[in-house]
This record gives C-alpha cells, structure tokens and sequence, in this order.
C-alpha cells in the first residue's frame, strides 16, 4: 500500500491501509458517519436506515461488519413507541487512531486522535523548515515514533500532515512555498510515508485546519473563511459544506492578495501582500495596523465569496485576540453598512494552537466517514 491511496477523494470509502474490508463502501461510510455525528448516545440500526436510505437489511450486515473489526459496539436499549426496544450502537473511538502533524516554520506539532478526532495525546518540538527536507523529515520521524509509544502503539490508519503552501494535495508534492526554496518540487508525501511506514495525506495548514473546523459546524452555517495568521497568512475555505482546494489545489493563498501597490515587498517576491502588511505592522508593534490589514483582506473575501462567517486563528492572532477580533469586526462591519446589510460574524476558531494539527489528522478521518457531517451539506473533500 502506497502513500497514493490516501489521496483520493473523500467519496472513496475508508483510507486504504487501514486493512478493514467493513471499511470498503459508500454505505459503511455514511453509516460511519452517522455514529460518529451521534457520539456517546449513539443511534440505533432503525435509524441508520432511515437516515441512510439503506434496508434495514443492508444496516445490519454493514454494523455486523462494524461490531466485528471493533469498530463500533452495542450501547444499550432506546425504548421504542411500538415492539421492543430498539438496540442503540455507538461508535468505539479508541480503536483506530489517527496521526496529524503540523509543519509549522519553527514548529512541529504532532497529535494522535482516535475515530472522534479528539487528541488522545500530543508532541512539540522545535522546527527549522526553511533548512530543507533532512531535518524536517528525521525530526517528524522521531516524534511520531515517540508520540505512538507514549500512547502504547495503537493501531494507526495513516497520518495527515499541514504545512505551508503552496503544493500539490493530489501529488503530495511542494510548490515553491515562499521563504522555503528548497522544498520547491519536494515529494513530501511519498518520502514521509516511507519514513513512518505509513499511508499520508499531505495538504496545506489552512485546509487542514478549516477542514477540522468544519466537523464541528452547526447545520446551516456551512460556508466560512478560516483566516491563519502566524509565520504567514492564508486562508482555508469551505463553501457549503465543501473544502474547496480549486481545480489546482491552489485556492486559499489569501495573503498574497495585493492591496497597496507601494507596499513593503512580500517573501512571494512582489509588494504591498496583505502577508507583508500585516507581518510588518506586528513586526514594529503596530497591532491595531495588522488587525486592519487583515479586516481589508476578511472584507474582500466576503465580499467574493459571500460566507456566512469568519473565523480567526495562527500564534500571531491567539497572543492578541480581542485586538484582531475588533479589527476584523470593524471592517466587515463597515463593508455592511456600505452593503445595508447585517455583517459577517467573526470568531476565533476552536482548537487554539492545536487547531492545524486536529485538522491534519483529519485529513485521515474524514474519508473514514464518508468526508461529511450529516446536516452539513455535501461531502469535504480530503
């Protein structure tokens, strides 16, 4: 099994590698799914059918399936308004586990989450990714063998790793990341599986961490702008429901979006980058000036894209949080009122500095359950 079978779309039924044939379906997918969504008050095998489309024929064989690789277990009786009680199933999450890791640019953090994406346990460690592959790769070796061990050597189904774009999501292969040259045309993927001996899904920090946002959303708020702004700045989108990428897995560079033309010049090589903006207004201090720059940047994606929400995140955010969050909500609100019209909330993202991470494992998880919540809409690409 090659690190290639993990990066198909999320329609396609579990990660392969996970040597689990229950796995292998559409159907086992959505149902999955279903018991995932339920958490510990579970559904019983009634409902599967109903909320699936499924004979009640197909739940049981499928959940027979579930209940024999472990994978899901019997919660108890649900009384029922006609006949016997209804036997409730439940989702069991500490038996399959998933690795994320985020390849920050002085930062490596590394999660293992079981099957309700929830971090069971978590390593950091100190990270030069800008000096190239060698160090980066030996350096995510090492703590995710340590990671593994400290948590008894759980089955793993793959690992999920975010780093900064742009790059291939299809190919696992790096672009020219700006202030990184050395990764550029880098098949990170491939030689991150051989390191770890394990499948890999490499996609870039903002749509790995949008994409974990995205398990948690409310039915009916299915399109938002995850804005990141650490080490750099971009975006991860989901647009109803979906993790958008773009034909070319290069949508979500957000920073790079120019608004001043004398602007200071941006490690993309050009001037006035929304990145270089506010990178240079947190660099002398001037935090209400990075906050504005970002507000322009949130208002012009809202403007495009018409989402329903904004969502803040990335260490340079979380060290000032109420600053950016009136900056950001100044802006948009005077777009709105230019607009007549309410404004577009604005939030911080849930997960604080974890969030790239949670969302990297996540990348395994979701095809696992069929890559959609149920009530949000269509499927996430992973």
């Amino acid at each position: 099994m090659t690190s290639n079978d993990l990066s198909n779309d999320s329609s396609a039924a579990g990660p392969p590698g996970a040597n689990l044939p229950a796995l292998r379906g559409h159907n086992a997918a959505l149902v999955l799914g279903l018991l995932r969504a339920a958490g510990e008050e579970g559904v019983s095998r009634r409902e599967l059918a109903g909320r699936t489309g499924l004979t009640p024929q197909a739940v049981s064989k499928i959940t027979a399936r579930l209940r024999a690789d472990g994978l899901v277990t019997e919660a108890g009786r649900r009384a029922s308004t006609g006949g016997k009680p209804a036997t409730v199933l439940r989702l069991v999450p500490g038996a399959r586990h998933a690795v994320g890791l985020h390849l920050d640019r002085d930062e490596l953090t590394v999660v293992l989450a079981d099957l309700a994406g929830e971090a069971v346990g978590v390593r950091r460690a100190p990270l030069v990714f800008e000096a190239g592959a060698g160090q980066v790769l030996a350096t995510a070796e090492r703590e995710v063998t340590a990671l593994r061990a400290e948590a008894g050597g759980p089955p793993v189904l793959g690992a999920g790793v975010a780093c900064p774009g742009p790059l291939d999501h299809a190919t696992g292969v790096l672009h020219r990341v700006t202030g990184a040259p050395r990764w550029d045309a880098f098949p990170l993927r491939d030689e991150l599986a051989e390191r770890l001996g394990l499948p890999v899904v490499l996609d870039k920090d903002t749509n790995a961490a949008a994409l974990g946002l995205a398990q948690g959303i409310p039915a009916g708020a299915g399109s938002f702008g995850y804005l990141h702004l650490g080490t750099g700045l971009g975006a991860g989108l989901v647009l109803d429901g979906s993790l958008y990428r773009g034909p070319r897995t290069g949508a979500g560079e957000f920073g790079h979006q120019i608004v001043r033309w004398d602007g200071p010049r941006c490690g993309c090589g050009r001037r006035g980058c929304i990145e270089a903006l506010c990178l240079a207004a947190v660099a002398r201090g001037d935090l209400p000036g990075a906050a504005r720059a970002l507000g322009v940047g949130a208002a012009n994606l809202v403007e495009l894209l018409d989402i329903d929400r904004v969502l803040l995140g990335g260490r340079t955010v979380l060290a000032h949080p109420d600053g950016f969050l009136t900056g950001v909500a100044e802006a948009l609100e005077a777009q709105a009122r230019a607009r007549g019209r309410a404004p577009v909330p604005v939030a911080l993202a849930r997960g604080g500095a974890q969030a790239v991470a949670d969302g990297a494992a996540e990348l395994v998880l979701a095809p696992l359950f069929g890559g959609r919540r149920p009530g949000l809409g269509s499927g996430l690409s992973s």
